[in-house]
């Protein structure tokens, strides 16, 4: 268990509005327009920052500073400096005083706790130094092709200018997994955070300098819907990588479709959580927890689709009530709080209509179902944790992704009828199971569609370890060294080392 007293004891720096710029060709400059719009503290409700609105004209200075900076060196930047530049940001990144503003401020720019929020920071080095090595390690292959006297080979080279396109509840980390790849391969990149949590993405773009990632490299562009719809259809863009909803992905797939740019998506998901007769409860209740209300349950990889076996179901419902029943949700400055607020108002509305949707279908609720009895704050963005049982898989709370705290319990009595179940949705992006029985953990890996399958443990992501959706979750892979495919070009060549004149209208 975490010693909490001994984590560093942090508070809200500010005692007004904080007010950003957008980091453009390596300076801080106002919107061209000169329009702001406001970022709200989730946790109280209160607007805590005040950030630059850019246009389309701001992502076009954006999109032009990283094709020259492409065009003046870093496509021709060796591995070495490349894997180089990251490592300098890593060692920025993994400072106690870098790694506690950041999480402060993606505290105040998301509502997560800072036990949630610490934990990510202090993993953002990680994905630096990992690409690092990754920089420095890709290579081509040479192919025995069937033509004597002829040397063929691949070698990978860089897109161009990246756009990253990132969401609101994982920002800074969710944004690295696009930094980090694209800028090994030698890519630029222009990121375009969401316009509901931008302050993070910014206040890590200040120790873009320090780390010396030369000018134009890296560019971040806060802004509203425009904005993001300029950057994803911008023709200077070559690759467009995306995470957010499923909606907003297949706008963003259309838009680049104009350019022929090319697109990764990490899109929503639904996933379930299938907890087996021979489970151990207490480690699948445990895993429930984390899956459904970790981060106030707005995670794309959300388990909160929950199938418990017949045998079994009544005594995972009461395990799971008590230990819901003593969460704490608290101060998010305080580290014994483990739920702190959803990231905004809209998100709030859109959690308790889809609660009074599910009462309204027939499913029971057992504990929570709107605001808890004492809310750390009036004004904040609070939901208790929910749960309901006698959930179909015909009810909307089963089908669509809520992005809130919420777990519905699905019953299933065989193992075919749990694979139909999971099987029975547009999303594919995870899924967990739970039981004891080899056998059964292959059967289930397997014929589970899904990207990511837990077993026996859920919300695992390693920098190592590729992610992604199949079906309406997504197109492409990040991490692991899978995802340099999505931040290259393979370029194949064909040496003649015969150096005689063939006959020109036979193909070999």
């Amino acid at each position: 268990m975490t010693d909490l007293m001994a984590e560093p004891m942090l508070t809200n720096p500010y005692s007004g509005v904080a007010r950003y710029q957008l980091y453009i060709d390596g300076s801080w400059v106002d919107a061209k327009g000169g329009k702001t719009f406001t970022s709200v503290n989730p946790s109280t409700g209160e607007i805590w920052a005040e950030v630059a609105d850019g246009q389309a004209d701001d992502i076009d200075a954006a999109v032009t500073a990283a094709r020259r900076a492409f065009d003046g060196g870093w496509r021709n930047a060796g591995a070495t400096e490349r894997s180089a530049v990251l490592r300098r940001l890593g060692d920025v990144l993994a400072r106690p005083d870098v790694i506690e503003r950041l999480a402060v401020h993606e505290l105040l720019d998301t509502g997560k706790v800072i036990r949630e929020t610490i934990g990510l920071a202090r993993a953002f080095s990680t994905w630096c130094y990992y690409y690092a090595g990754v920089a420095e390690s890709l290579r081509g292959s040479t192919i025995p092709v069937p033509m004597e006297q002829t040397f063929t080979y691949t070698v990978p080279g860089p897109i161009g200018v990246v756009a990253a396109i990132t969401p609101w509840n994982s920002p800074i980390l969710l944004m690295l997994w696009k930094l980090c790849p694209a800028l090994a391969a030698g890519n630029t990149i222009v990121i375009k955070p969401s316009e509901v949590a931008p302050v993070s993405t910014l206040e890590f773009a200040r120790v873009l300098d320090e780390a010396g990632v030369p000018r134009g490299v890296v560019n971040v562009v806060s802004g509203q819907r425009a904005a993001g719809a300029a950057l994803s259809s911008h023709p200077g863009v070559d690759k467009i990588a995306f995470t957010g909803s499923t909606a907003t992905g297949k706008k963003v797939m259309k838009a680049a479709a104009e350019n022929l740019s090319r697109v990764s998506l990490e899109l929503g998901g639904k996933s379930p959580n299938i907890v087996f007769d021979d489970a151990d409860i207490d480690l699948a209740v445990n895993g429930i927890i984390s899956g459904s209300f970790a981060a106030g349950g707005q995670m794309c990889t959300a388990g909160s689709r929950v199938l418990v076996q017949d045998s079994i179901y009544d005594a995972v419902l009461e395990r799971l009530v008590e230990r819901v029943g003593a969460v704490k949700i608290g101060d998010p400055f305080d580290w014994s709080s483990e739920m702190g607020a959803l990231t905004w108002s809209e998100q709030f509305d859109s959690v308790l209509r889809r609660i009074d949707k599910a009462r309204a279908e027939g499913a029971r609720l057992v504990i929570g179902g709107g605001r808890p009895l004492t809310p750390p704050s009036p004004g904040g963005f609070h939901v208790a944790p929910t749960v309901f049982a006698d959930v179909t898989s015909s009810m909307e709370i089963a089908r669509e992704e809520i992005f809130g705290p919420v777990a519905g319990l699905l019953r299933f009595s065989t193992e075919e009828e749990a694979i139909s179940i999971a099987n029975d949705t547009q999303y594919g992006l995870a899924a967990a199971v739970w039981t004891t029985d080899l056998g059964r953990t292959q059967r289930m890996v397997h014929a589970i569609e899904a990207g990511t399958v837990w077993v026996n443990c859920y919300r695992r992501v390693s920098y190592a370890a590729p992610f992604g959706g199949v079906k309406s979750s997504g197109i492409g892979l990040e991490n692991g060294t899978e995802v340099m495919r999505e931040y290259t070009e393979e370029k194949t060549v064909w040496i003649d080392t015969n150096q005689k004149a063939r006959d020109p209208f036979r193909l070999a």
